[in-house]
This record gives structure tokens, sequence and C-alpha cells, in this order.
């Protein structure tokens, strides 16, 4: 088990201790009076941070809608899983997590998709957004007087070639992310992939790639102990967590790249019933319990209305398609 395996491993412990006596493997919740169990769908592995916020939501509601069962359906970057819940019968009984690499990356950095992300699905609630930070190994920065966003640009535009970044592999939210950076900041760095973002991060931490875009949940230990510099997280405003830290688009406004997730069902399935979905988990997502235990993985909740949600993954979809397209990432 990796290090990031193991620090959200042990998140789910916390997260779900007042439930103890519960099944860890499968969380229970029907829409009341109907005797059926509502089935959602993680197309990720178990001990996640999407996993986690599933378990989470699925104890939330189960006064409203009854029992919900938790299933991890990953592989092919949570394709699978996803592919699942398109072909599900549109009953309602059947939900999903989408997420920014299912719904807006992966359609276009796979050769062929068994989905179509933006017609087969059915939004149901936005769960949470989550900005990435931009890191320096700190004696790294130290080294090439780099303590801002500014003089990064400026120490890649003085040193062409010189810089690297590292990333979970290609077409990552790493990866895409430092792609952007390159083309709004008119800058080079060489991109190396490693197999994972845990990988990623140990070689910033030894010193091997000069820069990173990581997951503010997974950076943010190494962020407070001072192995890392956090020049700047990628949301548009700052996070409550890093208050002092500024955004990339302080200095190349406009830049924004998050990672997201929420919920979606069958495109067919009944409005009334989607309605109702969206009324327990938005619930959910207020309370304030929950929010409280998403402050763990330093996010907030981010409850919306189907439209909402939506209309942004139409956003991220379209953007995306950009991106990667001008990254050269592609899974055959």
């Amino acid at each position: 088990m990796t290090r990031q395996h193991l620090f959200f491993a042990t998140l789910v412990a916390t997260l779900l201790t007042i439930h103890s006596h519960g099944v860890w493997s499968q969380t229970t919740i029907a829409p009341a009076g109907s005797g059926k169990p509502i089935h959602l769908i993680v197309p990720y592995a178990a001990g996640g941070p999407i996993d986690v916020t599933a378990r989470v939501l699925a104890q939330a509601v189960q006064g409203s809608l009854g029992t919900v069962i938790v299933e991890n359906r990953p592989g092919a970057g949570g394709n699978i899983g996803a592919d699942l819940v398109a072909k599900a019968a549109p009953d309602g009984l059947t939900i999903g997590i989408a997420a920014t690499a299912t719904h807006a990356v992966n359609p276009w950095l796979f050769g062929k998709m068994p989905y179509n992300a933006a017609t087969d699905f059915a939004p149901i609630t936005q769960i949470l957004r989550v900005p990435n930070v931009l890191v320096m190994n700190a004696e790294t920065a130290r080294r090439l007087n780099v303590n801002s966003v500014a003089d990064l640009i400026a120490y890649a535009r003085a040193n062409p070639g010189k810089l690297s970044y590292g990333s979970g592999g290609n077409g990552s939210a790493g990866h895409l992310a430092g792609e952007l950076f390159k083309i709004e900041a008119r800058v080079f760095a060489v991109h190396i992939p490693y197999n994972g973002g845990n990988p990623a991060q140990l070689a910033l931490l030894g010193g091997q790639v000069d820069f990173n875009f990581d997951n503010l949940a997974t950076a943010a230990p190494n962020i407070r102990s001072g192995k890392l510099k956090a020049l700047a997280v990628t949301s548009l405003a700052r996070s409550r967590y890093l208050p002092d830290v500024p955004t990339v688009a302080d200095t190349l406004p406009g830049f924004t790249l998050d990672t997201w997730w929420g919920l979606v069902a069958p495109a067919a399935t009944p409005s009334d019933r989607l309605a109702r979905l969206n009324a327990a988990f938005v619930a959910a997502l207020n309370a304030p319990d929950t929010v409280s235990r998403f402050a763990l993985l330093l996010a907030e909740p981010t409850p919306t209305t189907a439209v909402q949600f939506g209309d942004m993954m139409k956003v991220e979809l379209h953007k995306y398609q950009g991106l990667v397209q001008r990254s050269g990432a592609k899974v055959d």
C-alpha cells in the first residue's frame, strides 16, 4: 500500500467512525417504501477520496432514501464503472459518480469509449470541487530563488528547457494542469510522467523534478511540514485551508483546473426520481456533519441543481477537449 492509499484509507476509517457497526465494504441506503436498494457505482478503487465521499453520503441519506449499496468498479481510468451506470436500467436504483476523468478527460484521451459522456447520463448534483496546488521542492525553490508563480515563469523564460515537472501519468490532472500552465505562461518545461500521484510526489520531494501540480489533500502534509513550497492553488478563489496561498489566476488571469465529482444516473431516468435523489443528496451535502467530515479532505461540498451540474459538465468537457489534444496524451 502506498503512502497516498494509506492516507485515504485512514480517512475512510475516521470519516465513518460513528457508523462503526456497519460493513466497511458495503454501505447500506432504498427509496423509502420501495424495498429495493439503490446501487451507487464508484468507478475507482476503495480507499480514495471519491470512494470516501461516496460512503459518507451513502450514510447521510439513509434516513430519506433507505438502503444504498456502494460498489467499487474500477478499471480503464474509470470507464468501466461509468459505463455500468450508462447502461443500467433507468429506474433511479442505479446511480454513479461522474468525475473530471470519466466525464471530461477520458472522452478525448481514449481512442475508443464505451459510453457517450455528453448524452448517456442524467445529472443529479455536484458533490465536491477540489483545487490542485502548484508546489515545488522547498530546497529547489530556495536554490532557484522562486517564491511565487511570477518568479517561476521568469526563471522558466530565462532558462528555457531547464525545468521539469512530474505527474501521475499522461492525461492525469497533474499533466494537464502542467500543460495548461505552459500554454498560459508561454514557457516550456519537460513533462515526466510517473505511475501514479504518489511516485510523482516522491520524485518532487527527492528533487528529481522541479515542480508538480498536486492534489491539495495529498500535498498539504508536506506543505505544512515545510518540505514542499506551495506557490498557488488552481481554483479561481483561494482555498480556505491554505488562505495565505494565492491562486495561479492572480498571475495568469482565468487559469483554473480543479478536480470535481458528482452524481449521475442513466440518461432516461424519470425526472421525478432524479428530483428526489437531488433533494436527498443536496440536503446531505449541506448538513454540518458532512461539511466537517469533508474538511478532512480539505474540500468543501458544492451541492447544485441538476441543471447546474449538467451545464458545468458540458463546459468541462469542452475545455478538456482542446487541452488533451494540445497535450498530445492518448490512450489506445
